[in-house]
């Protein structure tokens, strides 16, 4: 009887708690959804970016272009929350836990004034002075320190990040075609448009701030990813995309770094002289008094905004939140619409902090129509703590870390951490993506994409260079070759790479085989690295071509302006080792062993009296590169390192010692080079980038061995070298110089009608050249030495830098048909040298924004 009591007990309780257990998860697991649509009360039509959220809670969404919204959460919510600048904010009362569908119409803020016309072409002249909306937005920009958040000499806060990229308006063309028909469940047919998304990223941060000295520290502790776009590498999207869609998007800098351009913000210290600002609405609620002010640039083709702020009254003329557009004829290329929103939010000490930035733009070949890309960033910001120093010594660790165990694939992770609903079609796609990447026919698809743009075919442990086919050159003639190199599928630690290539001319036959060590097991072309190099290369060269023969192994860079005879046949063994660390510091200690022949017209005769004919000239080299890239970002294809331009400097120094005596090197010199790269960013004025490089060589060497400057006689313009100097015109063993080019981004040519409409960008170069040559190198003056190649059959010879600099100043006109870029290139001096062109013209092909 005891025992049955017990079991009767026992039994009630089990029940009992799988009783709660069962509420309690059934409550937990409640699904709370609402579906809509909203609009103007007064002219019914849709109304995008309006905010929709779980009242009392950070989750919500916002209407699309046709008013449409889905919002959806785990849990039980009785209302929503809508709100949208210039309307009243309305709550609706929703059944939790179930699906709802609502159709709002919003009202017109009752304390709306007369409204302003914005209108560029109003009759009524717009005058700064005596304007109270110039007046207002004075007082915006003279308290924008005041209200920054970064002004407080500690703060920390969580970031969530979202990133996303669709292809829309997909052509039925392309949808019914039976290639495509295995991928139709990619599909989204939301808003009448055939769309898919390719790309998703989401992320959380945690980010510590100090004020004194300078320090920030972002911690990613938690990522998701998809990508169907295989062929471009994921890492390095994620970089471009949040470059392009404004990486920290601060309403409150002079200019926002957005769209891969910089746009003068609204509220830039001299805003007013560029745009025309209006006051168009006043909101008064319990907790403030706002002010809408809307603004226009004075000119529509420049990098400017248009849309409005709300701008609080209380004496802080803090912005609480602002909308920033771009009209049809901004200089932008490929650009139909962009759309941020920025949202601020009152905190307990009255100081408004940003909590949501939102940032779309879509691009496409058509301006109005078609095919086209949309990206979206969103970013929440939460859980601000301001002047809450920690311990010193956490401060001096890296300033980008990463949590262990950081990949999160879990979707019910993500829908518990996320701030808001993911879109059906974005829910869709992680899951998508999955059932993507089993299907033979999107792996082929994959391959031919990613071979088209890396110039590498991958065939598992080892991809063919496909760039390494057709170029043409004088001395070779047509120059066939074939290239490649393993992957990490044939071995993560040893890499190998190599080309075989043979002249139609020439007839010899030139390679290159290298084997990579790599210690930290990345492959050469990833960052960061750490890896032994052994390399033995055959081939030609071209003498001041020192951009990695790029002058004559490409087919369009094979097209040369004036007669390259030139040429060096060199044979290199190369042993380095490389080293690269996170903050982009690296240095590369090597040794090299040249065996370099005279080829071409190009003949070494030694200046003693019987002229006698050298065959070849050895050098034995030991050499100790340095570079540094402070907050260096790269986007890293299949095939190299893109570097994605900031405002910091590059700094490279280098230092060699020749041996003599040693594997045959015939001299003992030093050399010492070093080279400083910046980007200036002049707002409005567009950008400089300026290089600084001087060197210096120590010693007795032959001219082969000396500096020669760099030169380009290629139709195609090269930043870095002199456009309209010949190869080996000039060397020396001492020498210092600088190249300045200064993009307008049109902001000259927009101004200019008709002209303005082809969105043509201008450009002005300008580089010096100051060196010489010691009486120990002049082979005119110290025996022991090579001549000088001498002008004959059309060649330039070589020569020393005199007593002035070689400068040369170049126009360029670019972005004709948003591919083409002309450059009108002037030689000011040593116009006396045979075969020299004072005036020519070069050539860029490249698609840019």
């Amino acid at each position: 009887m005891k025992l049955l009591t017990h079991l009767l007990l026992f039994s009630r309780r089990y029940l009992l708690w799988c009783t709660c257990l069962l509420t309690s998860a059934c409550c937990f697991a409640q699904q709370t959804t609402v579906n809509g649509k909203i609009t103007d009360s007064e002219t019914m039509q849709p109304l995008p970016m309006v905010s929709i959220t779980f009242a009392n809670t950070h989750k919500g969404t916002s209407t699309d272009s046709e008013g449409k919204f889905t919002l959806s959460a785990s849990g039980s919510f009785s209302r929503i929350v809508i709100s949208a600048v210039g309307y009243q904010s309305l709550i609706r009362v929703i059944e939790p836990g179930t699906a709802n569908e609502v159709q709002v119409k919003l009202e017109k803020s009752r304390t709306r004034l007369k409204e302003v016309a914005i209108n560029a072409r109003s009759t009524k002249p717009y005058h700064n002075k005596d304007n109270p909306a110039v007046e207002l937005i004075r007082r915006v920009i003279a308290h924008k320190d005041a209200n920054r958040a970064q002004r407080a000499d500690y703060l920390q806060f969580d970031q969530y990040e979202r990133i996303g990229l669709t292809l829309f308006d997909i052509p039925h063309l392309l949808v019914n075609n039976f290639l495509f028909r295995p991928y139709r469940f990619m599909l989204d047919t939301t808003g009448g448009k055939l769309s898919a998304n390719v790309y998703l990223s989401e992320k959380r941060y945690r980010w510590y701030l100090r004020k004194e000295p300078a320090k920030a520290i972002k911690l990613l502790e938690a990522q998701k990813e998809s990508n169907i776009v295989k062929f471009i590498d994921t890492a390095g999207i994620n970089i471009y995309l949040n470059r392009l869609y404004g990486d920290q998007i601060d309403i409150y800098e002079n200019n926002i770094f957005i769209i891969n351009n910089q746009l003068l913000s609204p509220i830039a210290d001299h805003s007013p002289d560029f745009y025309k600002f209006f006051i168009t609405d006043t909101i008064r609620s319990d907790k403030d008094t706002l002010v809408e002010l809307s603004f226009i640039p004075r000119n529509k083709g420049d990098l400017l905004f248009e849309g409005h702020l709300l701008v609080s009254l209380n004496g802080s003329y803090a912005v609480t939140s602002c909308e920033l557009n771009v009209n049809s004829r901004i200089n932008i290329n490929f650009l139909r619409s962009l759309k941020v929103i920025l949202d601020f939010q009152k905190q307990a000490s009255g100081r408004y902090f940003l909590v949501k930035s939102d940032a779309k733009a879509d691009f496409g070949i058509l301006k109005n129509k078609g095919f086209g890309v949309k990206g979206e960033r969103t970013i929440y910001y939460s859980n601000y703590l301001v002047d809450r120093p920690l311990d010193p010594l956490f401060y001096q660790g890296k300033s980008e870390q990463v949590l262990p165990n950081f990949n999160q694939p879990d979707s019910a992770y993500w829908a518990k951490q996320r701030p808001d609903t993911l879109l059906k079609s974005e829910t869709d796609f992680y899951r998508h993506v999955s059932r993507l990447e089993k299907m033979k026919s999107f792996k082929r698809a994959t391959w031919i994409a990613s071979t088209l743009n890396g110039g590498f075919a991958d065939i598992g442990p080892f991809q063919f260079n496909t760039g390494e086919f057709a170029s043409y050159n004088t001395l070779e003639g047509l120059r066939l070759g074939v290239g490649g190199r393993t992957t990490p599928k044939f071995n993560k630690t040893i890499y190998l790479e190599g080309y075989l290539v043979d002249g139609t001319l020439d007839r010899q036959l030139k390679y290159n085989a290298t084997v990579y060590y790599s210690f930290n097991k990345t492959p050469q072309y990833r960052y960061p690295n750490n890896y032994l190099k052994l390399s033995q290369q055959y081939d030609i060269t071209l003498p001041g071509d020192n951009f990695t023969g790029k002058n004559f192994r490409t087919p369009l860079s094979s097209i040369q302006t004036g007669t390259s005879r030139y040429y060096f046949y060199s044979h290199v063994f190369n042993l380095d080792y490389v080293k690269e660390y996170d903050n982009h510091f690296s240095f590369d200690i090597g040794f090299y062993n040249l065996n370099q022949q005279a080829a071409g017209a190009l003949m070494y005769t030694l200046n003693n009296p019987q002229q006698t004919v050298i065959d070849h000239i050895t050098a034995s080299v030991v050499t100790l590169s340095l570079r540094y890239a402070p907050h260096e970002q790269l986007f890293q294809g299949t095939n190299d390192r893109n570097i994605i331009q900031n405002k910091y400097p590059v700094i490279t120094l280098q230092a060699s010692q020749g041996l003599n005596g040693v594997l045959n090197g015939t001299n003992n010199y030093q050399s010492f080079i070093a080279t400083v790269v910046k980007r200036f960013y002049l707002s409005q004025l567009g950008f400089a980038d300026v290089t600084l490089l001087g060197g210096m060589i120590i010693g007795k060497v032959p001219y082969p061995l000396l500096n020669i400057s760099s030169a380009n006689q290629s139709i195609v313009y090269e930043p870095d070298a002199y456009n309209q100097m010949h190869y080996l015109e000039f060397v020396n063993d001492h020498y210092a110089g600088v190249n300045v080019t200064q993009s307008f981004n049109g902001f000259f040519l927009n101004k200019i009608p008709l002209i303005d409409r082809l969105k043509w960008r201008e450009y002005l170069s300008f580089k010096a050249l100051y060196g010489g040559l010691r009486a120990e190198n002049n082979p005119a003056l110290t025996s022991g030495l090579y001549n000088f190649p001498v002008p004959v059959a059309g060649t330039t010879g070589t020569y020393t830098l005199g007593n002035i600099p070689y400068t040369e100043a170049g126009v360029g006109i670019g972005n004709i048909f948003k591919v083409l870029r002309v450059d009108g290139i002037r030689r000011f001096n040593y116009l006396d040298h045979p075969g020299v062109s004072k005036y020519g013209v070069k050539l860029t092909l490249n698609i840019d924004l």
